[in-house]
């Protein structure tokens, strides 16, 4: 369950990952389009102190880009190269805002939803004092059937490096692959040889727009971890 907060956020998400999107090497639209959300979802974290949501952007008419975030209370040590920003958080105060493929607890949270099944957080708000579920712009679901605990990543296990449109995560444990330009078949990744790993699994998502279930993250497990 994610609790969300009526809060004003400055700056905005958006606003947030105007200055940082038009940067990336996979980012496909006009340079001065403006930023539109299509769709959004939530991870739960298992101990309950990072937020964990995955955005569905979009540049002017371009492609659904996917840009998975982590909002913590206080900087991640050892994580500047994924920090795209901070913003102010009405209710919470400051938010250090990162990347998630350079989070481990995005990692972890995406990786059990892969490989176990998954779906998204139920979405709450708190409206004074009271907790109403919000109805979803996204679901996702994961294709394996497995019931695996999937550790917690050391942050400096992480080797991050970009697969064309797919950034590749590996780490000792795990190989995922975060589709940045929605669209197309399966999710190929590169990387260490697939040897030590399981058969990849895959979250896949719909939404508005997206009727068929696109594939979104690939994930591939060492079984021994």
């Amino acid at each position: 369950m994610a609790l969300l907060h009526q809060a004003e956020l400055r700056p905005s998400k958006l606003e947030l990952l105007d200055g940082w999107v038009h940067t990336r090497p996979w980012f496909d639209g006009a340079p001065d389009a403006a930023l539109s959300t299509v769709a959004a979802f939530r991870f739960d974290d298992p101990e309950g102190e990072v937020g964990v949501e995955t955005l569905l952007i979009r540049a002017g008419d371009g492609p659904t880009l996917q840009i998975p975030l982590t909002y913590r209370g206080s900087p991640l040590l050892g994580a500047d190269a994924f920090l795209i920003g901070t913003m102010e958080h009405s209710v919470l105060g400051a938010r250090w805002v990162y990347d998630g493929v350079g989070d481990p607890v995005y990692l972890q949270t995406v990786a059990a939803a892969a490989l176990n099944g998954g779906h998204r957080a139920k979405l709450f708000i708190d409206i004074d004092g009271k907790r109403v579920e919000r109805t979803p712009t996204a679901l996702v679901t994961g294709t394996g059937t497995a019931r695996d605990s999937v550790i917690l990543p050391a942050l400096s296990d992480l080797a991050v490096h970009q697969d064309g449109a797919v950034t590749v995560v590996d780490t000792s444990a795990m190989q995922v692959g975060v589709r940045r330009v929605v669209g197309g078949g399966a999710i190929s990744i590169s990387g260490p040889s697939a040897e030590p790993y399981r058969a990849a699994e895959t979250l896949t998502g719909t939404w508005d727009g997206a009727a068929e279930p696109q594939p979104l993250v690939v994930v591939r497990h060492n079984r021994a971890h």
